[in-house]
């Protein structure tokens, strides 16, 4: 299993996680200030599950991490960027003719194993992930990284059925909980009832924590072994920006150069 790369345990090593948590947050809303913009709301929802991540797993060969939430790709280039995977700011180019930082991950760029798009098919290249470890004997870990919208595709289940019948106890599925979606609200449009229950029904432990607390996500990246690991981590779309923070409309964005800079000066 990975080992930390940097512990939160001490002042230091949470002090330097909170910034690059706050400069990847910089680099979405200058990537929405791009001529494509981008999708802010669930960028800045997920930024510090991945920041968490990849700050405990990175450096470790045998284990992947795929954004299964690929229109979030803004928030995976800044933190692949924030830690050193990335050489170019992605914030110079996202969404530019020639540029490889497109709208969904590009696995032409280190870090990116999987082209995450058509969602639910990173949970399912994850979990293959963790079997295809689980078969050669390594430590290594598949985490897949989802959004709770993204649970309404039946593939993100038919995964966890697999995974149940072929005790693949080294997979994660993060749930990126921001209750919003593309249209609206996943309350109005097809809500999730229960949803610890039904992942204790396929035979995962189930964690559910707050998914802006760093020390919080990385204490939570342990499976125990016995069972896959699904881990509800709460969040709210936009974070991090007040005049977008929990609206359910700020799925995508194009800015100004403008705002970006006021949106900078305000990110709590």
């Amino acid at each position: 299993m990975g080992t930390l790369a940097q512990s939160p345990s001490n002042s230091a090593g949470l002090e330097e996680l909170l910034a690059k948590a706050q400069a990847a947050r910089s680099s979405i809303i200058d990537m929405a200030a791009r001529e494509t913009g981008c999708h802010i709301g669930g960028s800045l929802s997920v930024i510090d599950l991945l920041i968490g991540a990849y700050a405990k797993f990175h450096q470790d060969a045998d284990t992947a991490i795929v954004l299964s939430k690929g229109h979030s790709a803004a928030a995976l280039y800044a933190v692949l960027y924030q830690y050193g995977i990335l050489s170019d700011d992605p914030a110079a180019s996202y969404g530019g003719a020639e540029s490889l930082f497109t709208g969904h991950p590009n696995p032409k760029l280190p870090g990116i194993p999987f082209a995450t798009g058509s969602l639910g098919h990173g949970v399912a290249y994850a979990a293959g992930w963790a079997l295809g470890q689980k078969l050669r004997r390594t430590s290594g870990i598949g985490i897949a990284i989802g959004g709770d919208g993204e649970l309404q595709e039946g593939l993100c289940w038919e995964t966890a059925q697999l995974v149940q019948a072929k005790g693949i106890t080294n997979f994660i599925y993060v749930v990126d909980c921001n209750g919003g979606q593309n249209d609206g609200l996943l309350a109005d449009i097809s809500p999730l009832p229960n949803l610890r229950e039904r992942f204790v029904a396929f035979g995962f432990q189930v964690k559910e924590i707050d998914g802006h607390d760093l020390e919080q996500i990385i204490a939570a990246l342990e499976p125990d072994g016995e069972k896959p690991l699904a881990i509800l981590a709460h969040t709210v779309k936009g974070k991090g920006v007040a005049a977008i923070e929990g609206n359910p409309h700020a799925h995508y964005a194009k800015i100004s150069e403008k705002i970006a800079l006021k949106w900078k000066r305000g990110l709590q």
